[in-house]
């Protein structure tokens, strides 16, 4: 705690209108949410390298963002850090009652179930109205995989989806050629719409057997990165240009490259 308030201390020591800094005192909410997620991303990357060191590191950049955006609305007498943490706190211990009450759950289904009631309780009891749609608790300003993910999640719980996977790899073959019939029209919109529809179903693949689409992608792109990174290599070690290889070289260098980063 005292470590939380010294860092508390570092931000109002900036945010101050005598001698702080004219940058810090010119942020907003809105403006710090964007440090957060480029934040939150390296915390990603470091997570992913599995470096403890950069993670602890990405951590509390990530942690300095939250407390920033938090001391901005203790300057407005609205809420502090503290009363964030208090909220969630509370939150979690009223939605674990197999854990510090007496409920016990057989299956995960139960357990999932009871936390969804606990959370339309929560809103009722704070006044909130209920929503109108299954949908409406999807953020809008989520990134576009993450958001179908959500979106899909959410009318599962309301029963609709697929009954198993082959259902689901059959929508895909069937959006995939409503994709083609439009690449052939060369409309543009048309194209736009059904590559979103394909898009849209490989999600729904990856969240039918429990895979994460964002991840998976991810993990394609890095992926990617590498061996194209070793091309270059390679390429600078020989003192040629990618773009003056013919195909069959460009291929076989790239079956190299796939050869050294074959996961």
């Amino acid at each position: 705690m005292e470590k939380l308030n010294t860092a508390l201390e570092i931000i109002k020591t900036l945010r101050n209108p005598d001698g702080g800094c004219p940058w810090d005192r010119q942020q907003t909410p809105i403006s710090m949410w964007k440090c957060l997620i480029e934040e939150i991303y390296e915390l990603r990357d470091a997570i992913l390298d599995d470096i403890p060191e950069d993670i602890s590191e990405e951590l509390g950049d990530v942690l300095f963002q939250l407390l920033f955006i938090s001391e901005i609305y203790s300057e407005r007498k609205e809420f502090d850090i503290f009363d964030s943490i208090k909220k969630v706190s509370e939150k979690m211990i009223r939605r674990h009652p197999h854990v510090y009450g007496k409920e016990i759950f057989s299956t995960k289904k139960e357990l999932i179930e009871t936390w969804e009631t606990i959370k339309k309780e929560e809103k009722k009891e704070a006044g909130k109205q209920a929503l109108e749609s299954e949908l409406d608790s999807v953020p809008s300003g989520m990134p576009s995989l993450l958001r179908c993910h959500k979106v899909s999640s959410c009318a599962v719980k309301a029963g609709f989806d697929w009954d198993n996977i082959d259902e689901v790899l059959e929508k895909v073959r069937e959006e995939f050629e409503e994709l083609e019939q439009a690449i052939h029209t060369k409309d543009k919109a048309a194209m736009a719409d059904e590559l979103g529809d394909v898009l849209f179903t490989l999600v729904n693949v990856a969240r039918f057997v429990g895979i994460h689409s964002e991840t998976a992608l991810a993990g394609s792109i890095d992926k990617f990165e590498r061996r194209y990174k070793y091309m270059e290599k390679l390429l600078k070690e020989q003192g040629a240009c990618l773009k003056d290889l013919s195909k069959k070289d460009k291929e076989e260098l790239w079956g190299k490259a796939k050869n050294v980063y074959d996961k």
